[in-house]
């Protein structure tokens, strides 16, 4: 009765690890690659519609203020500027 359940112990656990081994031989197939790089690519691309969109926000957020201090008649000091002038100096 022992070996019986021994048998079926090793049966069991060979059937585990020939599955994950062949997942994983897949994993190293051209469609197993093909996969994987398309699941990156969109990653990717799911990354950068995120920061497209951050950046519109941020834009969208910096016209207003500019509009705003147009409106109230004041001068907007963005920190361009003073960036373009320490540009010019260091080109002197």
């Amino acid at each position: 009765m022992k070996r019986l359940l021994w048998l079926g112990v090793g049966l069991a656990v060979g059937a585990l690890v020939v599955r994950k081994l062949t997942r994983k031989a897949n994993e190293f197939t051209p469609s197993g690659i093909a996969t994987s790089l398309s699941q990156s690519a969109g990653g990717l691309v799911e990354s950068m519609r995120s920061f497209v969109d951050d950046v519109r926000d941020g834009m969208t957020e910096r016209e207003e203020q500019i509009h705003q201090a147009f409106a109230e008649g004041e001068l907007f000091e963005d920190g361009l500027t003073e960036l373009n002038q320490d540009g010019q100096e260091g080109n002197r």
